[in-house]
């Protein structure tokens, strides 16, 4: 894959460039994308893309992109889960955290499918935000959570500078 800076000026985790390339063919879901770096990273491979967040404007230049999907749809505001079982072949989640969704993600995953997450964790709150204990992960949450239902690849948490921040990454398969 290839990180095209005329395409997205911000570049994708690394995190997520790290796993991208064990993702099956098929529909990736960039969740709570923003402005969709990571997602665009997967369309710049040829890959089909649905970025859903509450505030879609950071990616209208992608409007006519027959390989995107935007939704905009507010995930904690009391919505059903909008997807259904086995639809996505990868699932990508970074910087975000709302718990009562992550019992949909393993579902949404077709069989081989892969999620790879990374998000802030407690520890974090003193290098900036986020500072509340409810948009932190607390140790080993990610691995406690997704470690019973697929097959984990990677998991790391601790200190990543530049920007300094305190994280859990998770890279997993549904099996």
């Amino acid at each position: 894959m290839n990180f095209d800076e005329k395409i997205n000026p911000k570049p994708p985790s690394s995190w997520v460039v790290r796993y991208a390339e064990r993702v099956p063919e098929g529909l990736v879901l960039d969740l709570a994308c923003g402005g969709g770096r990571n997602g665009r990273y997967f369309l710049s491979d040829g890959r089909r893309v649905t970025f859903l967040d509450r505030d879609v404007s950071g990616l209208a230049d992608l409007s006519a992109n027959k390989s995107a999907v935007i939704m905009a749809y507010d995930l904690e505001g009391g919505s059903p889960w909008p997807f259904s079982e086995a639809q996505f072949s990868g699932i990508i989640v970074v910087n975000y955290l709302h718990r009562p969704l992550l019992r949909h993600l393993s579902d949404s995953l077709s069989i081989g499918g892969l999620l790879i997450y990374q998000t802030f964790a407690q520890g974090n709150e003193k290098y900036g935000r986020p500072r509340n204990p409810e948009f932190l992960l607390a140790p080993d949450e990610l691995l406690n959570t997704f470690g019973a239902t697929m097959d984990v690849i990677d998991f790391q948490q601790g200190f990543m500078p530049e920007p300094d921040r305190i994280v859990q990454s998770l890279c997993a398969v549904k099996i």
